[in-house]
């Protein structure tokens, strides 16, 4: 079995005048967020083999933070430049091109995207992911490749 969690972001601050949209920080609340979601994953004794995140600023702090809760190695987060600004098309790819030794990896990144991957995924309705929000799903397969579109259960959604 493989279980995959897409998490968005957590809250991020304003753009602020001639600032990339890649370069935004988070806000207090979205670092409160994003350790209270790495003690959550703790607590559930969720273990990843990876940890995937978007080049943009937000998305690997969100990562950096969680990581730091449940004991992962931060150098071993790894930056995936697909996932900024991602289709469903290009974030299914990102899935399928996984290793298949990997059978629980977390991917962060951003809106829209993960929330319509989530539900190509598991043809369920779970509407807009909060920020800091996370889907878990899990496939019965072996092979990272067979990822398609309602082939995922829905085991959880969290924020």
């Amino acid at each position: 079995m493989k279980k995959l969690y897409l998490l968005r972001h957590a809250r991020t601050l304003e753009k602020t005048g001639d600032q990339k949209d890649i370069d935004r920080e988070l806000n207090s609340i979205g670092l409160q967020n994003s350790t209270r979601m790495g003690i959550n994953f703790n607590n559930k004794k969720e273990e990843f083999d990876i940890i995937i995140t978007s080049p943009a600023m937000r998305a690997k702090t969100t990562a950096s933070l969680i990581a730091e809760q449940i004991a992962y190695n931060t150098s071993k987060i790894h930056v995936n430049e697909e996932i900024y600004e991602a289709s469903i098309r290009s974030l299914l790819k990102v899935v399928n091109q996984l290793k298949d030794e990997w059978d629980s990896v977390l991917i962060v990144g951003h809106n829209p995207s993960v929330t319509y991957l989530a539900e190509y995924l598991t043809r369920e309705e779970i509407g807009d992911m909060t920020t800091c929000g996370v889907v878990k799903i899990e496939f019965k397969i072996n092979f990272w490749i067979e990822v398609s579109e309602g082939l995922g259960r829905l085991a959880g959604y969290e924020y």
